[in-house]
């Protein structure tokens, strides 16, 4: 990273150019709590994480009204570790998980935030619901059976590829979804675009990005 990059000025930049309608959050994965901070004092209160140790670590350095999103891939035997305080989940990829939070969010008598991460890339390395079970889940859901839990929309990770075309079938593909889904219950969150991708996302309907290196500058 060169010596006269600014991470406030780069986050005051993408602030600038976003819809007022489009929420940020800030990825916050590898990056010392002093730079979080530094993000912090410019008015920034969503930030994500990808790993429960990681997270775990840096909560007791800042400040309490920061809104944690967990948007990597979590094991059910994390849930519990950050159950007391996580705002949302983006990454729910399992039926299996989403028993988990709600098991762990009622211990502490709270309604934990999710949203459904739906596999539209081409890649086998992504996770993510198909969407007969993003379906299956939404419908146990508004039949009652995740009382802890409130599911507020979708999010999901396009093909890592230069072909813009691609990456705009994937995000629309998602928001068609995003759609069908909210005629049975208002959604408000679609989470997708990330720093390379996420000018596309929001044409495509994104209402909420994850950007980190275009903010901090690539990671080492």
């Amino acid at each position: 990273m060169s010596e006269n990059f600014n991470i406030a000025e780069e986050y005051k930049s993408i602030v600038q150019n976003l819809p007022p309608t489009v929420q940020l959050t800030v990825v916050s994965k590898t990056q010392s709590a002093e730079k979080i901070k530094e993000i912090y004092n410019q008015g920034q209160r969503i930030f994500g994480e990808n790993k429960v140790q990681e997270l775990a670590e840096k909560l007791p350095l800042l400040p309490d009204d920061i809104q944690w999103h967990l948007i990597g891939h979590l094991q059910t035997n994390k849930v519990k570790y950050i159950a007391e305080f996580i705002d949302t989940i983006q990454s729910v990829d399992s039926e299996k998980l989403l028993i988990e939070i709600d098991r762990q969010a009622e211990k502490f008598s709270r309604k934990i935030k999710v949203l459904l991460q739906v596999r539209i890339a081409a890649e086998e390395t992504k996770f993510g619901l198909e969407i007969s079970e993003v379906k299956e889940l939404f419908q146990e859901y508004l039949s009652g059976k995740f009382p802890n839990v409130e599911i507020s929309g979708l999010m999901g990770m396009a093909t890592f590829t230069d072909d813009e075309n691609q990456i705009r079938q994937e995000f629309s593909f998602l928001k068609q979804l995003f759609d069908q889904l909210s005629k049975l219950q208002p959604l408000t969150t679609l989470s997708m675009g990330m720093s390379d991708d996420y000018q596309t996302a929001i044409e495509c309907g994104s209402t909420s990005v994850r950007i980190g290196s275009a903010i901090f500058g690539a990671r080492n």
